[in-house]
């Protein structure tokens, strides 16, 4: 699959992920997604860069426009070195939360993208992966 643009983002701080939303929604723009897209897009990224931030100790976001035949996506690829999810499952279902948030954030993540998926393993930290296509 080509990649028509690729960059790399800090994710260590609050403002980092307002900057990560920007970002995302401006690579969603050139992708020519509609503003409903663009949202599902941006809120996913949101809800993945604050996990990052907050439960992964911060990392790096990797943002992807790519091309399938006449589609045109973004792929979003968060990663950190933190202390990892000891149980995938129980983390993807919407209430379950290890911190004092509702629990909506990777599920919900998931639900706005075209494409998920979640690596991680205790001590060896997370990598998520998702993407929306026009």
């Amino acid at each position: 699959m080509p990649t028509e643009s690729d960059e790399t983002m800090p994710l260590r701080t609050s403002d980092d992920v307002v900057r990560v939303r920007q970002a995302v929604r401006a690579r969603a723009v050139s992708a020519g997604f509609s503003l409903v897209d663009q949202t599902k897009l941006v809120t996913a990224a949101s809800e993945v860069g604050r996990n990052t931030v907050d439960y992964g100790g911060g990392g790096t976001l990797r943002i992807e426009v790519v091309s399938n035949g006449r589609r045109r996506g973004v792929r979003l690829t968060f990663t950190d070195q933190g202390p990892g999810i000891a149980d995938l499952t129980l983390a993807m279902k919407d209430g379950y939360t290890s911190g004092s948030g509702l629990g909506l954030g990777l599920g919900g993540a998931k639900r706005l993208s075209n494409e998920f998926d979640i690596r991680s393993a205790p001590g060896q930290g997370t990598i998520v992966t998702l993407a929306r296509w026009t």
